[in-house]
């Protein structure tokens, strides 16, 4: 577990696959041919904390999704990838442009899609309901399922190796008016 908190201590471009990841894997479709899937609020609240202490977030998929756009835009996610045929070669060109080292690279999968990246990023994670040919095959996995709390544990834990934690935790139970180190 030392190796994986050095590993997620260097974390600067978090990147997620999406189904089966931030969602149940599900696919809904309605009469109109429309999808659906359903994302976990506790997964959101984890990406928004990672771009609030500066690690960029990444979704790279690759089916093609409006609702995927959708959740980007309201989590403010601008690294949004879609219909991607090489996930390792999108992860490349985000990190390249970026000026990160793939070792500063986390990714997030379930399935065969995601092996090739996650073989090539400082640290790959899965959710606790991944293929089990995936799952035997990453640094980190969660305990949680995906788009059940997954990828807010990893998020979590990324939090935790770069020490933020605690002074977010004393920032969301300080007294309204209150300056960090001092009083009200």
């Amino acid at each position: 577990m030392d190796e994986v908190i050095r590993a997620a201590a260097r974390v600067r471009l978090a990147c997620f696959d999406v189904d089966g990841t931030l969602t149940d894997g599900r696919l809904g479709f309605d009469t109109a041919g429309r999808e659906s899937k359903s994302f976990h609020v506790h997964d959101g609240q984890g990406l928004v904390l990672l771009r609030r202490f500066g690690i960029k977030v990444a979704f790279v998929t690759a089916r093609t999704s409006t609702v995927v756009e959708q959740r980007a835009a309201e989590l403010r996610v601008t690294e949004v990838h879609t219909a991607v045929p090489d996930k390792l070669a999108r992860v490349q060109d985000i990190a390249a442009r970026l000026g990160l080292s793939m070792d500063q690279v986390a990714f997030m999968g379930d399935d065969l899609p995601d092996l090739r990246v996650m073989a090539h990023v400082g640290l790959s994670a899965a959710p606790g309901d991944a293929h089990p040919w995936v799952a035997g095959r990453v640094h980190w996995r969660s305990g949680a399922r995906g788009g059940a709390g997954a990828a807010r544990e990893f998020c979590d834990l990324l939090l935790q190796a770069q020490g933020h934690v605690e002074g977010l935790l004393a920032d969301l139970v300080r007294p309204a008016g209150a300056r960090a180190g001092g009083t009200a």
